[in-house]
């Protein structure tokens, strides 16, 4: 059997066009963009207490900062400056959104995503302006990293199929349960440490990832309530896809007849989702096992 080589794999994932690869996309693209004017700024000696980009586009928990940009509450979530820190949040995502996808599909990570992102940004502000401990820094904290995005998705998975088992290196078969409680005690154990900040914003998407399914499994998916949102950052972050033509009988489809045969498969797709979201993945037949699986990753 051929064996692809890795920067095949990566192409084929990037290529794939799922809600997942888009979000690591995005969070790549940026880190390069933002290294740039970092060199830009060290080369020509331009002295700044922070770049450009975390001036503009880091969350401040000063709420006076905050007032004057808050974009930088969704903002932030997409931004990181080093690279162990990207590498880090990325390879967690792509661990916790693969089964993210698999169980829940890309809508519902996208929103996972944003709304834990900002939960974290959220808890931050309000942590940094209400302990006594951090009122000498609130004034010039800022926040920024996708790590309370990355562990909303990871917590909500892990919720959602707490007894899912994964393989990890030297470790063997972990239950998810396990996984996501080890990082939700590391942030908690190291609020005292360095990054207090950055930790309190990890527990802070957390936090949004265990209420979304604890309501999801009361059958109550509040996701309804953001459609309008999650519809316009659903434009922004999913790409246009290519015109697709498809043949009958060597005549093209009529715009009705390709229309008809989308709303067709996405409703298929809804009802497997449905499924799940009820009896769990297991009860999928191996038909409905493998058509969710290759409308991810088309």
């Amino acid at each position: 059997m051929y064996n692809q080589s890795p920067f095949e794999n990566i192409k084929k994932f990037f290529l794939g066009r799922n809600m997942l690869s888009r979000l690591i996309l995005i969070n790549i693209i940026v880190f390069i963009i933002a290294n740039i004017f970092n060199l830009f700024f060290s080369l020509y000696k331009i002295p700044r207490a922070y770049s450009l980009f975390t001036e503009w586009f880091a969350v401040p928990s000063n709420p006076e900062a905050l007032l004057n940009k808050p974009w930088t509450v969704f903002t932030y979530m997409f931004l990181q400056e080093n690279f162990f820190h990207i590498l880090f949040n990325m390879i967690m995502l792509y661990f916790g959104g693969t089964l993210f996808l698999q169980f829940l599909g890309g809508k519902k990570l996208l929103s996972t995503y944003i709304f834990g992102g900002i939960t974290g940004a959220l808890i931050y502000i309000l942590a940094f302006n209400y302990f006594p401990v951090f009122s000498e820094v609130s004034k010039y904290s800022v926040a920024l990293g996708a790590s309370a995005s990355v562990l909303a998705v990871l917590v909500a998975i892990a919720f959602y199929i707490p007894d899912y088992s994964v393989n990890l290196f030297l470790f063997g078969r972990v239950k998810m349960k396990y996984i996501a409680l080890f990082f939700v005690l590391i942030d908690v154990l190291s609020i005292e440490k360095e990054n207090p900040g950055g930790h309190i914003a990890h527990l802070g998407g957390a936090l949004w990832g265990f209420a979304y399914i604890l309501f999801l499994k009361g059958n109550r998916d509040i996701y309804k309530i953001f459609n309008p949102v999650n519809n316009f950052l659903k434009n922004i972050l999913k790409p246009k896809s290519k015109l697709k033509v498809e043949y009958k009988k060597n005549r093209p489809l009529t715009d009705d007849e390709y229309n008809k045969i989308r709303a067709e498969k996405q409703k298929k797709i809804d009802a497997i989702l449905d499924k799940i979201s009820k009896n769990g993945y297991s009860s999928l037949s191996r038909e409905e096992k493998e058509f969710l699986f290759s409308s991810n990753n088309k």
